[in-house]
């Protein structure tokens, strides 16, 4: 019996996962559609990455000396995804009296996730110090004791049963103790969604973002529509205070409706629960002759086609749709808002020749309907080299439909910008950041 590999990875804290979306937002909007000079300042833009000359010169200089004109510092955010765990070293300057400017970041990923240490959680530390290596070699020693450090878990390490995830997270934390890096107490958080408020929202341009992760799927933007605003469900407004402004957003994060977490839903498991008597679980989203083992949040599961099932499409759909029922919230004005889509959404355009692998791309919204029609019809005489993949992408057409996206519907696919990672993690360790300076001076 063919054993299926598990893939996903995702993402957040009440303040950290829309603050993280909401300045990536904003770098978008600098440097994809307005390039405002204004914009940049207010904003926190990504610059150039400095000369090698330049670099070294900032490597050298004491801890918050100024290296023409710029303060220099650092901040390491570490991302505990369900399938790797990624480290993301950032290096700002700023000048004096202006917003800090990201001018260079390190990453790299491992896998497999932290969850694959449940059980035996002292294998896990010799990933997170692999990593902690990378951040001693990118940072320079001066800056070690000044530099904070964070770890934020996402959805997927919460599926774990029991006690096992904060186990694994003491440890992390005991390994982040023993580093000679600035670790404070919260050092360590599994991320949770959103939190509410509303406020009114200046621009003149609204952007969004969709993520898909394993255990999650988030949305994101700008509202600019009164309707918006007022037929919000309760926690999908969030108000935000940024550089002495408030902006609102409209962020929510949906909690078993990522990737994997779906694709056990469809397949008739429940979360956090083996199959009852270890009993197989048959999907029409599976080929008619499949039949394998999918390992999901430390649970292995028996899985199979459905037997002499014809329109596989068809039968998967109405599957797919059963789950998403009444799980999604639709706002009209998602169709004027220009988004922008990650993780799981780019992984499978890229996977079925979508966008560039390496590059990305814009699609429509009917491209996945358009390529999940054609997997599923030739999954029997054509089987692809991922089984899931009929399934995943009648899931992501279905749910980008649930959200209120038309068919015509513009998404632009991107994982880097001006060769940084597009993630929550810039947001979030700004914002840690700055919390801490916050304590350090109140007044500021």
């Amino acid at each position: 019996m063919r054993k299926i590999p598990n893939n996903g990875n995702l993402k957040m804290t009440k303040v950290a996962y829309p603050l993280g979306l909401f300045i990536c937002l904003f770098i978008y909007v600098a440097y994809i559609k307005w390039h405002w000079a204004s914009a940049t300042q207010a904003f926190f833009s990504i610059t150039e990455v400095a000369s090698g000359a330049r670099r070294g010169q900032q490597a050298h200089s004491p801890l918050g000396t100024a290296t023409h004109g710029h303060e220099v510092f650092y901040g390491i955010m570490f991302d505990a995804g369900s399938t790797g765990t990624r480290v993301h070293i950032f290096q700002f300057a700023r000048q004096p009296g202006e917003t800090p400017t990201l001018t260079h970041e390190t990453f790299k990923a491992l896998k497999p996730g932290l969850s694959a240490y449940a059980d035996d959680v002292e294998k896990s530390t010799s990933g997170i110090q692999e990593l902690l290596d990378v951040a001693k070699k990118d940072v320079p020693f001066d800056f070690w004791k000044a530099t904070p450090l964070v770890l934020k878990a996402t959805a997927g390490l919460r599926l774990l049963p029991g006690e096992k995830a904060q186990k694994l997270l003491q440890k992390v934390k005991e390994v982040f103790k023993a580093s000679p890096f600035l670790v404070g107490d919260d050092c360590v958080s599994i991320m949770n969604g959103t939190d509410e408020g509303s406020l009114k929202t200046p621009g003149r341009s609204s952007v969004g973002m969709l993520d898909l992760g394993g255990g999650s799927t988030q949305i994101t933007f700008l509202p600019r529509v009164e309707d918006t605003l007022q037929t919000s469900p309760p926690g999908y407004l969030t108000s935000l205070q940024m550089f002495n402004r408030t902006y609102k957003l409209y962020s929510y994060s949906y909690l078993g409706l990522g990737l994997m977490s779906a694709r056990l839903a469809i397949l008739g498991g429940v979360e956090g629960k083996p199959a009852e008597d270890g009993k197989e679980l048959v999907s029409p989203c599976l080929s008619p002759g499949f039949t394998g083992e999918w390992q999901h949040a430390e649970i292995t599961y028996r899985i199979s086609g459905q037997k002499a099932a014809v329109n596989l499409h068809e039968l998967c759909a109405s599957r797919v749709s059963e789950i998403l029922r009444n799980k999604v919230h639709r706002t009209e004005e998602v169709k004027d808002v220009d988004f922008y889509a990650f993780s799981y959404y780019y992984d499978l355009a890229a996977n079925v020749g979508l966008i560039d692998v390496e590059k990305g791309g814009s699609l429509v919204v009917g491209d996945f309907d358009i390529a999940a029609k054609y997997v599923c019809r030739t999954a029997e005489t054509h089987p692809p080299g991922n089984p899931f993949l009929c399934m995943d992408l009648t899931y992501i057409s279905l749910l980008l439909q649930e959200f209120g996206f038309p068919e015509n519907k513009v998404l632009k696919l991107t994982r880097k910008i001006n060769n940084v990672e597009t993630s929550w993690a810039l947001g979030a360790i700004f914002h840690y950041i700055d919390s801490l300076r916050r304590q350090k001076n109140p007044a500021s």
